[in-house]
This record gives C-alpha cells, sequence and structure tokens, in this order.
C-alpha cells in the first residue's frame, strides 16, 4: 500500500494505547528518553500447586474386625517397548490379573523396561515369569498360553 499524502493527512482523535509493548523506536517517536516509564507490570498468575505423591498401602478388608488390615499385593510387569507383542501380553495379564484377584494393584513398566523383556514378579518378592534377552521373533514369549499363566499367577498370590 503506498504511503499517504503529506497534504491529506487529517488529525485522527487519539486513541487509548491498548499494548504495551515499547521498542527503541517507539520511545523515540514519543520522545521518551526513559524505557522504564512505558513498561506496565502486569500480574503474574498463580501457578498450580505440584500434587504430592499418595502413601496407600494398606487397605481394611469388608466383613473382617477394623483391627485386621489386609495389604494390597502389587504385581510389577516388565516388557520391553521394542515390538507391540510385549505390550499386548502385558495388558492382557494386567486385566487378567485385576479381575481374577480382589484388591491386587497391577503396574506395568514402572521403572525404564529392559530390552527384550517380559517378567511378571510380585513387587519385592516372588518372580512368576521371567523371559530376558530375547531376540527376534521372540518365540519364547509367543509360546506362553496367556490363559494358563494368568490361572497360575492366581493360584499363586490366593
Amino acid at each position: 500500500m503506498a504511503p499517504r499524502k503529506r497534504g491529506d493527512v487529517q488529525e485522527e482523535p487519539a486513541k487509548p494505547k491498548l499494548s504495551t509493548r515499547v521498542t527503541r523506536s517507539s520511545a523515540k517517536r514519543a520522545g521518551n528518553t526513559n524505557l522504564a516509564d512505558l513498561v506496565v507490570d502486569w500480574p503474574q498468575p498463580e501457578l498450580p500447586k505440584k500434587k504430592k505423591a499418595k502413601k496407600a498401602v494398606s487397605k481394611e478388608v469388608k466383613g473382617e474386625d477394623s483391627s485386621e488390615v489386609a495389604k494390597t499385593k502389587t504385581i510389577v510387569i516388565e516388557h520391553c517397548k521394542q515390538c507391540n507383542s510385549f505390550k499386548t501380553r502385558a495388558i492382557q495379564v494386567k486385566e487378567g490379573l485385576e479381575k481374577g484377584v480382589f484388591g491386587i494393584t497391577v503396574v506395568v513398566n514402572p521403572d525404564k523396561p529392559r530390552r527384550g523383556c517380559f517378567e511378571i514378579r510380585e513387587e519385592g518378592g516372588e518372580t512368576f515369569i521371567s523371559l530376558l534377552d530375547m531376540k527376534r521373533p521372540f518365540a519364547p514369549m509367543k509360546a506362553l498360553n496367556m490363559g494358563k499363566v494368568i490361572s497360575d499367577i492366581t493360584d499363586k498370590i490366593k
């Protein structure tokens, strides 16, 4: 767009400034030498507070005395992220254990998993299945009957 001609310039009514952006050239045009006069302090928004981790290890079992408290068992499933077949079997085991055993907690990959690993273990205790350093096509894992594996683990837990 071409610039306006000098003779056609009409005085426009003063508009309130909406932005507080200050550049060196705009300060020179305004005639101010002090940039601090033009800067506006905006209030900082409050950030949400971080949530603390819950430490619920034990739950009361219904139908028993309040003095008897049953601890929930935690099962850890560690599976490699190299292939999707690890993930499908891990999810299948997780859903089967949660349906089969009441009050159980199943955690999938709480830490960075090892390569070629498929392991099901009780946290701080017994290891149910441990297949380590598998190479493609992951024959030992694919040979597992997951229904039988789930039923064996639920029997050992109960």
